[in-house]
């Protein structure tokens, strides 16, 4: 990675933002002002960006409202150079004809609305020849049309008693239609009545004209007109999409880039004449990005380009490029952090010790195969980047479950030819020491890789003095070698050579880190962590109590290993012995029976599910606490180039 300088004219800016952002190959930097890099601050868009943010809203609303899922695509070949005012300009028009036709299919459903509601109020009503126009005319009658509960029904005719009549229509929705009539001087006595059985008096009675059922027909009659109508407002929503999506797709884009350069024009400083713009650029394409500057202004730029140098290793972006692979195992990296630029990339022993896990886990010849196939499915089916990326590591883990199972000799939870035993034959210990063999491989693949990470930095003290560096892994790799030879060898006693040169020596060089630290600080004129030598040698003496206790539990967490893998060889077990019992009550032999097949499909199927989901997160828990744990910070960041267009290919050199 190299640290990018361009110092161009400040009517050249725009131009050499473009082309920076078609190549995709610049990760910007903001700069302020000052004695090393110019004398004037950074601009401030933020009224054009919040311009832009507004023109980007009004343009997707308009595309929600024309029900345009998505905008065709739109290259940069074909953007034209206009202002934010031209995009207003342009957009009002489109704006305008969507909220007529909106407009216009509102009214239309508004009028369905109101037809629809009033026959579900008059349907009920239908073949009654009561004219409205008479209803209010007759001055010894006083009549109530509308509804009430079902269940109100009986006593409300037990309350109205025998001056009124009552006329009980068809039932909707819980409420039954009625019409009640009474004398006028008998009004007063049915309204109480009604009130209590919670009458609903029906609106139509008070504005309709004509009788019921002239009432019904006209309402049908409108209904169906209407039902024309709708589709007129439809046509005109999809008309005006087709004819609109490539011009609002053109505005996004012009907008959305316009964004893009204000945002950037953000970060540089400036004389009154001249823009710095600061980056990083991979050390590939420093040749074509100075070549490609040059030709767009004219040679009107210096673009300078060095090393990192004393750059802090948290400011300088880090690019991942790997192999197809590969590049599964990236994204189990990236969930844990981005690792430092000085750092070992960790993408590669990642791939390696969790295949290995997960096959040791998960190891069933039959099991692996349904992965793989299910993994090449995904690969060449899968419409997304990140679909076939998980394709191509479940082909992986697939791989490695199958070569496990010929290791156990497993196959569907069927006993075949195997180079070792089923994880539940023989010695369980035997299984438990293997287990934690692998993870004492594992671990000091972490303690020397953390010894490499901080010799790279230039932590000396820390290479030789960390709990996980070179002192600590002698302990480690001490007390394990003690260990063993207390288990196979005669000799009952250790020697105090052995004691001193691989235990006490290692922790006491691990109690020296913090004073040694506090020293160089003071020496150097820097402030110390800690407030004196008494406080450092305290700090040093729990991180050494921390670290055996570490070292005990992280190396007895692999466990975990040949537990999971006597879990999945027992569950297939209990699977095959479950179906051979139902076929045998079927009356077959063996599994002659369709239940114990079905039986042995569907246990099949359960572990891969259960058993495959329980494996992956046991092997990346391992992965995050037990090895990256030891070496990997994961407190960079990741490189994220200047680009133009939405959808652009990544850069292609690997830094």
């Amino acid at each position: 990675m190299k640290r990018l300088g361009v110092v161009v004219l400040e009517r050249d800016e725009r131009t050499v933002l473009r082309g920076l952002g078609a190549l995709g190959a610049v990760h910007l930097v903001r700069t302020g002002a000052g004695p090393d890099t110019a004398p004037q601050d950074p601009p401030d868009r933020s009224e054009a960006l919040a311009r832009c943010d507004d023109l980007l809203g009004r343009i997707d609303k308009v595309g929600r409202q024309l029900e345009l899922e998505d905008l065709p695509d739109v290259t940069g070949d074909v953007l034209p150079e206009i202002s934010l005012d031209d995009v207003e300009r342009r957009l009002k028009p489109i704006e305008t004809q969507t909220d007529e036709v909106l407009r216009h299919r509102e009214v239309t459903l508004q009028r369905w609305g109101r037809v629809t509601a009033l026959l579900d109020q008059v349907q009920a009503y239908e073949g009654l020849e009561l004219s409205f126009d008479q209803v209010g005319r007759f001055s010894f009658l006083h009549f109530a049309i509308g509804s009430l509960p079902a269940e109100n029904l009986a006593a409300f005719e037990q309350q109205a008693g025998e001056n009124v009549v009552l006329l009980p229509l068809g039932e909707a929705e819980g409420r039954r239609r009625i019409v009640a009539v009474t004398s006028r001087k008998g009004r007063f006595a049915l309204e109480t009545a009604l009130g209590k059985s919670n009458f609903r008096r029906e609106a139509i009675a008070e504005s309709a004209t004509g009788t019921m059922q002239q009432l019904l027909e006209g309402a049908r009659r409108e209904k169906e007109q209407l039902s024309t109508e709708l589709t007129r407002p439809r046509e005109a929503i999809e008309a005006l999409a087709r004819n609109v999506s490539q011009p609002l797709a053109v505005l996004r884009v012009v907008v959305a880039v316009e964004r893009k350069i204000l945002e950037a024009e953000q970060h540089f400083p400036r004389t009154e004449a001249t823009v710095l713009i600061n980056g990083w650029i991979p050390s590939d394409d420093v040749a074509a990005v100075r070549r490609r500057l040059q030709d767009l202004v004219g040679g009107r730029c210096v673009v300078e380009t060095e090393g990192p140098g004393d750059v802090p290793e948290e400011e300088i972006p880090v690019l991942l490029r790997h192999p197809r692979l590969l590049r599964p195992f990236e994204m189990l990296v990236v969930g844990y952090g981005m690792p430092g630029y000085r750092e070992l990339e960790p993408t590669l022993f990642v791939a390696v010790t969790f295949l290995a896990m997960f096959g040791i886990m998960f190891g069933d010849v039959g099991h692996g195969a349904v992965l793989l196939f299910a993994g090449l499915a995904a690969r060449w089916a899968g419409r997304s980047e990140r679909v076939r990326d998980v394709g191509v590591l479940l082909v992986l883990a697939g791989m490695s479950s199958a070569l496990f199972g010929v290791v156990y000799g497993e196959y569907f939870g069927f006993r075949g030819w195997g180079l070792w035993h089923n994880p539940l034959e023989g010695d369980a210990t035997e299984v438990l020491v293997d287990a934690v063999a692998i993870g004492v491989a594992i671990i000091s693949l972490g303690l020397v890789l953390n010894i490499i990470n901080r010799f790279r930095r230039g932590d000396v003290v820390g290479g030789f003095f960390d709990k996980f560096g070179v002192f600590g892994a002698i302990f480690y790799w001490g007390v394990l070698a003690l260990g063993i030879k207390l288990t196979v060898s005669d000799e009952a006693a250790l020697h105090w050579a052995e004691l001193l040169l691989l235990i006490i020596l290692p922790l006491t060089a691990l109690m020296l880190k913090e004073p040694i630290q506090y020293a160089l600080a003071r020496r150097a004129g820097r402030e110390p962590h800690t407030d004196n030598i008494l406080l450092a040698f305290l700090e040093s003496g729990i991180e050494m109590f921390e670290a055996v206790l570490s070292y005990t539990a992280n190396t007895l967490s692999f466990i975990r290993l040949a537990a999971y893998a006597m879990s999945h060889a027992a569950i297939l077990m209990a699977t095959l012995l479950l179906a051979k019992e139902v076929s045998a009550m079927a009356g077959g032999g063996g599994l002659g029976s369709t239940a114990g097949a079905v039986i042995l499909i569907v246990g099949n199927l359960m572990t891969i599910v259960l058993e495959g989901l329980l494996a992956t997160v046991q092997a990346i828990r391992l992965e995050y606490y037990e090895f990256f744990s030891k070496f990997f910070s994961g407190g960079g960041h990741a490189f994220r180039p200047f680009r133009l267009a939405e959808k652009q290919a990544k850069p292609s050199p690997q830094e």
